[in-house]
């Protein structure tokens, strides 16, 4: 892990905005379109609002905020969205926190930081390839940093491909009056994930230093087919079968991983 720049003394707050977006998405083959909607259904009720707000409850944990408010929607007829406004000081007791103001709609002024999820299930008419995509946004200012909680959510999801942005925004003034445009160090997203992490995923870094602005996608290095099939086992296919459905997922992985249809 990298260590931290020494703290600066500093005019007031630090106004330093730090952002970290992800794209994360699952992959599978169904065979059939009745396995198509059963797997969307799956996905819904596994990634519903009430479990992806347990999962940013953790996030806020993780990264030391303190939660000022959460709203979550499930939508019809799938996905869901969760927004939880955050502060770097206490403001309300934690154990309280979020008890009388859940509900499957709530809107909600801002504040300093903020974690969203959105999710988007969704499925090809005529192939076999269902896709859940979840895109998080983890924004925070003050010294609390949003990169404390890579690790945990790419655990938190099935993650064959996953797409991050990393922003730092702004400046902060210290005491001599001199302007500071990052407060830590870092040369990669990638500086921050576990071994683990490393061990699985094949990782692509495209980064703009005088911009702080930091860009990594990772997919599994490893392919299984049976890990991408929804209520089938490759041992019940046909030699063919497995070829064809091994192609399209395949196909599949490399435009979203590249972000553009192949020819």
């Amino acid at each position: 892990m990298v260590k931290p720049l020494p703290r600066l003394k500093l005019q007031g707050f630090n106004n330093l905005t730090k952002s970290l977006s992800f794209n994360i998405y699952d992959i599978c083959y169904a065979v059939t379109p009745e396995q198509r909607e059963r797997y969307i259904e799956y996905i819904d009720e596994a990634y519903n609002a009430e479990r992806l707000t347990k999962i940013l409850t953790n996030v806020s944990d993780r990264i030391g905020a303190n939660i000022l408010n959460i709203a979550r929607q499930d939508y019809d007829p799938q996905g869901a969205s969760v927004t939880i406004l955050i502060s770097e000081q206490p403001v309300i007791d934690s154990k309280d926190a979020g008890k009388d103001i859940l509900s499957d709609a709530v809107v909600a002024h801002l504040d300093k930081s903020h974690i969203t999820v959105h999710t988007y299930p969704e499925s090809h008419p005529h192939n076999g390839i269902s896709t859940f995509r979840a895109d998080i946004d983890v924004a925070t200012c003050g010294v609390i940093s949003p990169l404390k909680a890579l690790n945990y959510l790419i655990d938190s999801f099935e993650s064959d491909i996953v797409v991050m942005d990393y922003r730092v925004r702004g400046f902060t003034r210290d005491v001599r009056g001199n302007k500071h445009y990052i407060d830590h160090k870092i040369n990669s997203i990638q500086d921050y994930l576990a071994k683990s992490i490393h061990q699985k995923y094949e990782m692509l870094d495209v980064n703009v230093y005088q911009e702080n602005l930091f860009h990594t996608k990772m997919h599994l290095k490893e392919f299984d087919l049976d890990t991408y099939l929804f209520e089938t086992n490759s041992s019940d296919l046909s030699f063919k079968e497995r070829k064809t459905i091994e192609t399209l997922l395949k196909r599949e992985i490399e435009e979203l991983y590249h972000g553009r249809n192949l020819v």
